[in-house]
């Protein structure tokens, strides 16, 4: 498995090498977003480890980039930056996971190996899943509305298969959180709000009859056909 790794910090970058060879990882470390997109264009990695403030275009950037490309490859962010508008701005562009500095290395091991086992495991079995003029094809991963295709980033895309497959019964923020993380990494419930909301933009924004549905105090639905 390679980690390809967007980091300025020297001293960290060394570190974030030392550790993950130790876990017999591949791992390389570029300290310029420019430069890691040129190496991502010429060669692919596992799992991509990103920075934000970085030379050259800031990480946030570079995640979009990636996932113009390559939808599906976990990304996870690695910053100093902890307020909720960084997350949401890294998790808008495409980020699977978000780790705020400074760290605990077994914390990231964690993670990281918690992305890479989803990863792993997400090749389903042929599968159509509809509900009004919603249709999920998980055998291709799209999703369409009224013949449309609407573009999700892995975790969104997940999330409405989640709530796809509960068909109609109501799914607690709990849920959702052990099904899009790994059991032992903690999630806020606002996380699983913004990820609510950036799915009810580009499902139901545009259409009169909105198809995610909020029980308070519960969790979230699927409108199912009746």
């Amino acid at each position: 498995m390679k980690i390809l790794v967007l980091e300025d910090d020297y001293t960290l970058a060394q570190e974030l090498l030392a550790f993950f060879s130790s876990k017999d990882f591949e791992c390389e470390c570029i300290y310029d977003g420019q430069l890691f997109l040129r190496h991502f264009l010429k060669q692919r990695a596992d799992l991509y480890l990103l920075d934000i403030n970085v030379p050259g275009i800031n990480g946030v950037e570079v995640c979009e980039a990636i996932r113009n490309v390559d939808k599906k490859t976990p990304i996870l962010m690695l910053t100093a930056f902890g307020e909720i508008e960084d997350k949401v701005s890294a998790f808008s562009k495409g980020a699977d996971d978000y780790l705020v500095k400074p760290f605990h290395f077994d914390e990231l091991y964690m993670r990281v190996t918690a992305l890479l086992r989803r990863r792993e495991n997400s090749v389903e079995m042929a599968e159509i899943i509809g509900t009004g003029d919603l249709l999920i094809n998980v055998s291709e991963s799209t999703v369409t509305r009224a013949g449309e295709v609407i573009n999700l980033t892995p975790k969104e895309y997940r999330l409405l298969l989640i709530l796809a497959r509960a068909k109609g019964r109501v799914v607690s923020k709990q849920n959702i959180a052990e099904d899009l993380w790994d059991d032992n990494v903690l999630t806020s419930p606002n996380t699983i709000e913004v990820y609510i909301n950036f799915l009810r933009k580009k499902i139901d924004s545009n259409h009169a009859e909105k198809l995610i549905r909020t029980r308070t105090g519960y969790g979230y639905y699927l409108k199912q056909d009746r």
